[in-house]
């Protein structure tokens, strides 16, 4: 296997070792015979679990997530809101956000690198999604990006990743409305 092709598979193999036993419960040993390399292989690219972890965790969570521009606020939000239901309904997702988050509490280096990806996320979601509603007139002046983007995104992360509640066919849609209508009250 390329060194390349190794450093996949310990990525792919520490999501899935995850998803199946959690953090407390995650073990080189299980990353490596997943992986099908030897501990060393691990060794060689991070000196402990914990900086494995977060590396990868950080990798994921710092990828662009494309923004959409449609054309309109209800457009870019409706199918924002689409993308992330979707990752956050992923099998995979589902069971690592609410272990690493629990971990979180009790780990100052996981909550310092989850925070970080979020930050950077929310605001890219609110210079882009927000800033272009704003410059075409479709929100008030001096709606706050910040606030604006918990009201989208905090609602949808609770039903999905702490209540556990499907969303339904229309789920998406009405939400796009209140949210909208909100914001344009805010200003």
């Amino acid at each position: 296997m390329l060194r390349g092709d190794i450093t996949v598979a310990i990525r792919n193999a520490v999501m899935s070792e995850l998803a199946e036993v959690g953090y407390g419960r995650l073990s080189i040993e299980a990353v490596a015979r997943r992986a099908g390399v030897g501990k060393t292989a691990i060794y060689r690219r991070w000196s402990n679990k914990l900086e494995m972890v977060m590396e990868i965790i950080s990798d994921v969570a710092e990828r662009k997530v494309p923004l959409p521009d449609t054309g309109s606020f209800s457009g870019d939000l409706q199918l924002l809101l689409m993308i992330v239901s979707t990752a956050l309904q992923h099998r995979i997702a589902s069971q690592i956000i609410p272990d690493l988050m629990a971990e979180a509490a009790r780990n100052p280096q996981i909550a310092e690198t989850l925070q970080r990806a979020l930050r950077t996320h929310q605001q890219a979601v609110g210079e882009k999604l927000i800033g272009q509603a704003v410059t075409r007139g479709e929100l008030p002046e001096g709606t706050d990006p910040e606030v604006a983007v918990d009201m989208i995104l905090g609602p949808l992360y609770w039903r999905l990743a702490v209540a556990r509640q499907p969303i339904g066919e229309d789920y998406l849609e009405k939400f796009t409305v209140a949210v909208t209508a909100a914001l344009r009250a805010t200003g």
